[in-house]
């Protein structure tokens, strides 16, 4: 009875599965309990608890990717030409050099932005590159090390690559999914994702600082009332100053005509992507 408890508790031990390499299709033996292996052969690793998920938001992420694109690119085009139209009359007012000047900063800094902003949202992030696998025959010894298997995309995963489902595909070197763009950015657009928001940074401080530099030449003037008794500096008087100052600037903003109005509204606009 001992010596054949020994042996059933030997052939528990020992017992394996076989199983195929989805790398190169080699046959390979293993323990019952393991569910992750390591090929010999290619390096490829399989994982068999792995198991495509499927994605049920799929068609709404990249209904929102859209969304975003759209109103991002609509967003750009409106402050180029809402300030073009806004504020160069007023510039070449000025000066006919300043405004020559102005145009080709303007040129050069919506060119740039836009530019890189196609890049970046209408460039494949990173594909890995073909690679063959399937057959011991085309594939050589460590040829898919540390490679696994992507279950949505149905073929190798580098270790370089990680799989988008907003995006449906793997992407080398993926840093993040951005829906502003609707891509990821990975290894083939990363420098112009870079690119983009350096140049975006840029943008918004130039129209920050020619949108205040233009309102204020067109400013009505202000038709402020200092308080009575104003050596006597107290809060209520503080108050009191400073209600009269907001009143008379708000009124004179309502005798701003139109292109004064989009002028406040691009100032307010660039602080608040600077911000964020």
């Amino acid at each position: 009875m001992a010596e054949s408890g020994k042996q059933h508790l030997v052939t528990a031990v020992t017992e394996e599965k076989g199983t195929t390499c989805w790398g190169c299709g080699l046959g390979l033996l293993l323990p019952t309990l393991g569910s992750a292996f390591k090929c010999g052969w290619c390096g490829a690793i399989t994982n068999h608890n792995l198991s495509k998920n499927q994605n049920q938001c799929l068609f709404w992420r990249r209904l929102r990717d859209r969304c975003f694109v759209s109103f991002l690119f609509s967003f750009m085009l409106f402050v180029i030409c809402g300030g073009v139209w806004a504020a160069f009359p007023i510039i070449f007012l000025v000066s006919y050099t300043s405004g020559i000047v102005h145009s080709v900063i303007t040129t050069i800094l919506a060119l740039t932005t836009i530019s890189t902003f196609g890049l970046s949202a209408f460039q494949c992030a990173g594909a890995p590159p073909m690679i063959l696998w399937g057959s011991y025959t085309v594939v050589g010894k460590g040829e898919l090390e540390n490679y696994t298997f992507c279950h949505y995309c149905s073929k190798p995963k580098s270790p370089r690559a990680h799989h988008c489902r907003s995006c449906g595909m793997c992407i080398l070197d993926m840093d993040h999914h951005y829906p502003f763009i609707g891509n990821c950015v990975g290894a083939a657009n990363h420098r112009h994702f870079i690119a983009f928001l350096i140049s975006a940074i840029f943008s918004t401080i130039y129209v920050t600082v020619m949108s205040a530099y233009t309102s204020f030449l067109i400013w009505p003037p202000l038709r402020y009332k200092p308080p009575e008794h104003s050596t006597i500096f107290s809060t209520g008087l503080v108050m009191l100053a400073s209600r009269e100052g907001l009143v008379a600037l708000l009124s004179s903003a309502m005798e701003l005509p139109v292109r004064g109005l989009v002028l406040i509204y691009l100032f307010i606009a660039s602080i608040s992507v600077e911000i964020s």
